[in-house]
């Protein structure tokens, strides 16, 4: 729970703020912002005492049938002007941005924010066109290369040491020049000098989220991910993959608990539970499965056809692709291709391919707290995503049913625990920096 307690933490909350309707859910105005409806979720994902805000990003025009997303920092940096508590979660790449150039906006973002940004970091299945003419790296590269890129990145973050900066008494600032290293980085991708030419941040870095399932993905999380973020269909998925990830990090020395699993619950809310079941069926008769077939295939790789198979017949085993082949999307390959291995029809496949590998549930708000709660309780969750904050309907069962209820059985808290995301995700204290642990022994 709190922080001190001989109980566990709370369960942290997290909504999204990359939509492209409005709080009604209407389309957009094409000549309106879409901030407006991130500001309205903002507001009220504050009010409700929401750990933080998510922004993903999509970097290529019809990606997953949408158009793509806002820049993350730019659009977390206007909302940290309107809110005051709630983290800043940002998601970018690895795979196209140097990292001097991400210590710099994420360093920003952290101050301008007053210690409230996270950065979650992923290596990209798609965008190279839109950045060289080179094919898009392999997924080892792809990960070798954002090993090298935390790893300059936590480098200039701790490049200032206490005592660097300090007040002059009189409203102004007094620098320590030798308190502030060059850290001398020099690898395959990546060869730089530093320091962070940025003051020293309120979190010392932000918070690190990762998300990546694959081999290299659970590697990179295990090592430098502080919460990972992750598609986990099942109760059995989470521990099998909570039980590996942690033990990874025990054995390169990460404290006790990391990484912190953070789970997108995709809800369906009924006021008793045949609504719930009326509107997933709903749901589902109106689901266009000729699209579906082309959502499937991506889940699967990409590379493969499935129009003309009969929708309800399992799919053919020599259809599946070998994860370990597939350039893109790696873990999301693995979770359907588990999923189609077990004999799902095909229609049932492009169902679940709605949520494109996620934990998915339906119910009242009493038993989706019961779905949270098993998980919770069981260890494989820590933060969960809560979306649908922008429609009306689907926001007064979250913020009127499905918080007060979580609360009422003390898994949630009822407020901000500090004052920055650090403080209130309850993190273990960051390792030292490599000039503290010097002057230690």
């Amino acid at each position: 729970m709190a922080s001190g307690s001989s109980t566990r933490r709370y369960l942290k909350t997290v909504t999204g703020v990359s939509g492209g309707t409005d709080i009604y859910g209407a389309a957009v105005d094409p000549g309106r912002s879409t901030l407006d409806t991130a500001l309205t979720v903002a507001k009220i994902a504050e009010e409700h005492r929401f750990d933080a805000l998510f922004a993903a990003d999509l970097l290529s025009f019809g990606a997953q049938g949408a158009i793509g997303a806002q820049e993350p920092l730019i659009y977390l940096s206007a909302l940290s002007a309107v809110t005051s508590r709630i983290g800043l979660i940002g998601t970018v790449t690895t795979t196209f941005h140097h990292p001097y150039n991400l210590a710099r906006l994420f360093g920003t973002l952290d101050h301008v924010s007053n210690g409230r940004a996270a950065w979650n970091a992923v290596t990209s299945s798609l965008g190279e066109e839109n950045y060289s003419d080179l094919e898009l790296p392999g997924p080892e590269e792809r990960y070798a290369r954002a090993t090298e890129s935390l790893e300059v990145v936590h480098a200039l973050f701790d490049s200032w040491q206490d005592g660097a900066l300090t007040s002059d008494g009189h409203g102004g600032a007094v620098l320590d020049p030798s308190r502030v290293r060059p850290i001398e980085y020099r690898g395959r991708y990546f060869t730089v000098r530093g320091p962070l030419n940025i003051p020293p941040l309120p979190q010392r870095r932000p918070v690190q989220f990762q998300a990546g399932q694959s081999a290299g993905g659970v590697e990179l999380g295990a090592r430098f991910a502080e919460v990972v973020f992750t598609s986990l269909t099942t109760l059995d998925d989470a521990l099998t993959y909570t039980g590996g990830i942690r033990a990874r990090a025990r054995e390169l020395g990460r404290a006790p608990g990391l990484p912190y699993i953070f789970s997108s619950l995709h809800a369906t809310y009924g006021a008793t539970e045949a609504e719930a079941a009326r509107l997933v069926r709903e749901q589902e008769e109106s689901f266009d499965l000729e699209a579906g077939r082309r959502l499937l295939a991506d889940m699967l790789g990409g590379g493969i056809d499935l129009s003309g198979l009969p929708l309800d017949r399992p799919l053919p085993e020599s259809l599946l692709p070998d994860p370990g082949s597939v350039h893109r999307r790696r873990g999301r390959v693995e979770i359907f291709a588990r999923l189609a291995a077990s004999g799902r029809t095909l229609r049932e496949l492009i169902l679940e391919s709605r949520h494109t590998g996620h934990w998915s549930a339906a119910g009242t708000p009493e038993q989706l707290a019961d779905a949270i709660e098993e998980r919770y309780r069981a260890g494989v969750l820590d933060v969960v995503s809560l979306g649908g904050l922008d429609d009306p309907r689907t926001r007064d069962f979250v913020t009127d049913g499905l918080l007060p209820e979580l609360r009422r059985r003390n898994i949630v808290g009822t407020d901000y625990l500090g004052a920055t995301l650090r403080d209130n995700l309850e993190l273990p204290p960051l390792p030292a920096s490599a000039d503290e642990r010097v002057a230690v022994s």
